[in-house]
C-alpha cells in the first residue's frame, strides 16, 4: 500500500511528556509493531499501522536526506538519535525526538529489525533543529529528480555537521545540551 498524500493541517498535536511512542520494524521499514501511544498520537488504528512502511508518517516537511542518515546508520547495527516531525493520520503534525535501535535474534548475532522509542522534544532543541531541517528541505526541494535532491540536502547536512566539527548524534546532544 502506498503511503497516503493527505495535505498538512497546520496543527500541531502534542502528547504527554511521560508517554513513550514505541514501534518495531522489520528490516526493511515495515511496521511490526506499534504502541497504544504511537496509535493515539498518529490516529491510527493498530491494524492500520500494523504490516504498513513506517514511512505513513513521514510528514512532507520532514527532510528525505535525514531519513536516508538515519537507515544507512542503523543499517551497520548502530543507532541513533534524531528529531522527526511527523504527520497524523488527519494531516496533524507532531514532533519526536527519537531513538532508533537495531534488534537481534535471539543468537545476537543476526539483526532482524528495528526497534524506536520517541518521547517529546525540547522545545529549545526543535526551534534550532526546525530552522536547519528547512534548510536542508529548501535544498532537496531545488531539485527536479528526488534523488539528486536527497543527495544535495545529505551534503548540506555532512558540510554542517563538518563546520561544527562534530557527527550527528553530536549535534542532537548538543541541541539537548542547550534547550
Amino acid at each position: 500500500m502506498a503511503r497516503p498524500t493527505i495535505p498538512p493541517t497546520g496543527v500541531e498535536r502534542t502528547f504527554d511528556p511521560a508517554d513513550i511512542i514505541v514501534s518495531k520494524t522489520d528490516l526493511t521499514g515495515v511496521i511490526t509493531y506499534a504502541n497504544r501511544v504511537f496509535c493515539d498520537v498518529a490516529g491510527y488504528e493498530e491494524r492500520e499501522l500494523v504490516g504498513q512502511q513506517h514511512n505513513i508518517v513521514r510528514h512532507p516537511d520532514m527532510p528525505r536526506c535525514v531519513f536516508k542518515y538515519l537507515w544507512d546508520t542503523i543499517s551497520t547495527g548502530k543507532e541513533i538519535f534524531a528529531f522527526v516531525l511527523n504527520q497524523a493520520k488527519n494531516g496533524d503534525h507532531y514532533w519526536v525526538f527519537a531513538h532508533v535501535t537495531p534488534s537481534y535474534d535471539t543468537s545476537g548475532a543476526n539483526l532482524i529489525g528495528y526497534h524506536s522509542v520517541r518521547r517529546v522534544p525540547e522545545p529549545g532543541a526543535l526551534a534550532v533543529v526546525s530552522g536547519l531541517y528547512q534548510q536542508i528541505l529548501a535544498e532537496e526541494q531545488k531539485h527536479q529528480s528526488a534523488k539528486e535532491g536527497m543527495d544535495a540536502g545529505l551534503n548540506l547536512l555532512v558540510s554542517v555537521l563538518e563546520e561544527k566539527g562534530m557527527g550527528y548524534d553530536e549535534l542532537i546532544f548538543t541541541l539537548l545540551g542547550s534547550a
